[in-house]
């Protein structure tokens, strides 16, 4: 078999083990809240989450064009591969990392991470003001809009319900939680699975099977959506731990004013913006602004500071491991 295609096939298969990876580690940003007020069981909640983020990964492809052309530039030909091949690596060994130790980072951080990381060790084109513009301020502002947005919907929760009787709001939030929760999980779709298709289809025009100017195969969207809905069917029961109880006992009423936050986010990003934003971030900080309204010492600060160094650590410690990835690889192809 000829050398490029081998190698093009070697990087799809691990695009879509990222793709996996992407699935059970962030299956918790979907359905953690429902979980945790018992809106829905985890097995039926994990179903609804798999069936919304294969629909959601048709529903566009604007991020996947920021991925797959807006990041880095790969040189053609079997060195390019290892490039992006070495990026995914990166990629899936954070993602394993902290799923291990139960912290909510961003699946999407560490892809960028990865393809930059592997870049620099190649000497690669990098397209920082599109690091900058599409990644960089989209990952300051999204945590921000999200505890932001999450507040101001809770603080009108609790002002339409002030006279209603607790037990009754939350039967009837556990019920709208349904409907919120299947939002976040189309949400990641639309976000995440579009990230892999941006990187299979970079792959295959490093590749010579694609050009630039192509739409994305369908074959590499149907892929795409199935590793991540598969993914997210088997579970990231550590993450669900720390998003669901450990940041803040979540009533009915606050997660779905978490998820109905964090949704309008991740939508705004992708179809206005086309801007590849962490579903992670978005859903933490979401339940820390439901929290922050009841009082600030409600929310568990410590947890959220591991959290956070978590996030800051993503794009270095996965771009350090696409280094170390990419110096192998090119040894053993070249």
């Amino acid at each position: 078999m000829d050398l490029t295609l081998a190698l093009v096939i070697g990087v799809v298969v691990v695009a879509l083990a990222f793709d996996y990876t992407n699935g059970f580690h962030d299956a918790a940003n979907a359905i953690a809240t429902s979980v945790s007020t018992r809106a829905l069981t985890p097995r039926a909640a994990l179903f609804m989450a798999a069936a919304m983020n294969f629909l959601g990964a048709h529903l566009g492809t604007q991020v996947a064009a920021t991925v797959g052309k807006g990041i880095i530039d790969a040189p053609n030909g079997s060195h390019g591969l290892v490039i992006v091949g070495s990026g995914l690596i990166g990629a899936i060994v954070w993602n394993l990392i902290t799923w291990y130790f139960g912290l909510p980072s961003s699946s999407s951080h560490a892809l960028i991470g990865g393809l930059v990381g592997s870049a620099l060790a190649s000497s690669s084109v990098v397209h920082w003001d599109g690091v900058v513009e599409k990644v960089v301020i989209p990952m300051v502002l999204s945590p921000l809009i999200g505890f932001t947005l999450a507040a101001i919907i809770m603080i009108g929760i609790l002002w339409g319900f002030r006279h209603s009787q607790p037990a009754k709001t939350n039967r009837g939030f556990r019920h709208a939680q349904t409907v919120s929760a299947a939002a976040m999980a189309l949400g990641h779709g639309l976000q995440d699975a579009q990230k892999t298709m941006g990187v299979i289809f970079l792959a295959l025009v490093v590749g010579g099977f694609q050009q630039d100017g192509d739409p994305i195969p369908q074959w590499v969207i149907l892929s795409a959506a199935t590793a991540i809905s598969l993914g997210t069917y088997a579970g990231g029961w550590r993450i669900m731990r720390t998003l669901g109880r450990r940041i803040i006992a979540l009533t009915p009423p606050q997660g779905f004013a978490a998820e109905a936050a964090a949704a309008t986010v991740l939508y705004t990003a992708a179809i206005g913006f086309g801007a590849p934003i962490s579903t992670t971030h978005t859903i933490t900080s979401a339940i820390m602004g439901v929290g922050a309204t009841k009082r600030l010492s409600a929310v568990r600060w410590g947890v959220a500071g591991n959290i956070v160094t978590g996030w800051i650590l993503t794009i270095p410690a996965a771009a350090l491991v696409a280094a170390l990835s990419y110096y192998a690889l090119h040894w053993m192809v070249e």
